[in-house]
């Protein structure tokens, strides 16, 4: 017999929650996706009835089964903050990149993430004046997080999947390049230090845009930017480097992969990349579940 966690539900509801809970092990996929969509109908407050379950059952398959239903209530509610992400005025990237995070940890607290990037913020601020060139800003960003702070990067690897986000990047001090590209964007918008990240092929480069540049106003925007940014190390590359990475890679360098994304379209792109990770056919709804938040974005 299966014993409910004092909650809020009246009588008759734990009885049906009880009946449900007894049919979590049913064989009939059929029966199951009746039960499991009744239960997340429940939403939040039936979880700890859930995981008091998963804590009391030995079979490794129900256990699956319940985690996943878990996943699905933790998601709903996801899928509401990224629809109201998408409809606010600024899509503030910490905000977004923190709700990537959820996805996998969704009892993440923001407020340790966002006092690490303040302490790092803070230390690069103290280091700028109003006097230095474009070029002595970014290497006095590029040394306060990588030589300083400590931060490391590596390739976008769909095999490391803490790699993408940003609370784990901050407590490992090491993410991939789109990862560690969000933390340096995210540390430039708060010292107003006109950075964007672009779409060049199989690469998340970051560039330093001329004061007051606009993709709606001007034009030119390869010439517009005053070098580019590699946010695996933070190593800086000039526009001859950039014309040679498009020879070697056989694309022609059109004006679209140098257009400044927006936030939205960044955590887009996160989303999209951090699908990948769920490769295996036992986590593959959790890809769908990620894809469509991307196109929930583009909405």
């Amino acid at each position: 017999m299966f014993e409910l966690v004092p909650g809020i539900w009246t009588m008759d509801t734990n009885k049906e929650i009880t009946a449900l809970l007894q049919l979590i092990d049913d064989p009939d996929t059929e029966v199951f996706d009746v039960v499991s969509q009744k239960i997340v109908d429940y939403g939040r407050p039936i979880i700890p009835n859930l995981e008091h379950l998963w804590e009391n059952t030995p079979d490794n398959h129900i256990q699956q089964r319940i985690e996943m239903l878990i996943h699905r209530l933790h998601f709903r509610d996801l899928a509401e903050d990224f629809r109201q992400w998408n409809v606010a005025g600024h899509h503030d990237l910490m905000l977004g990149a923190l709700l990537v995070s959820k996805f996998q940890y969704p009892e993440l607290t923001a407020a340790p993430v966002m006092k690490e990037v303040e302490k790092i913020r803070r230390n690069i601020w103290l280091e700028l004046t109003n006097y230095l060139t474009p070029l002595e800003q970014i290497r006095i960003v590029t040394t306060i997080l990588y030589s300083y702070y400590g931060l490391k990067g590596g390739e976008i690897n769909s095999n490391e999947p803490n790699d993408f986000l940003l609370h784990k990047v901050l407590e490992a001090k090491r993410g991939n390049q789109l990862a560690n590209g969000i933390l340096y964007l995210l540390l430039c918008e708060m010292l107003d230090i006109p950075v964007r990240a672009l779409t060049i092929p199989r690469q998340f480069i970051i560039a330093y845009f001329k004061p007051g540049y606009s993709s709606l106003n001007l034009p030119d925007p390869f010439h517009q930017a005053e070098f580019f940014i590699d946010p695996t190390t933070g190593q800086v590359f000039s526009h001859a480097d950039v014309e040679s990475y498009f020879k070697r890679i056989s694309v022609e360098p059109g004006e679209q992969y140098f257009k400044p994304q927006s936030n939205r379209q960044v955590i887009q792109y996160l989303l999209a990349e951090f699908s990948k990770c769920f490769k295996d056919e036992t986590d593959h709804y959790k890809k769908d579940e990620l894809l469509s938040l991307t196109s929930l974005l583009g909405e």
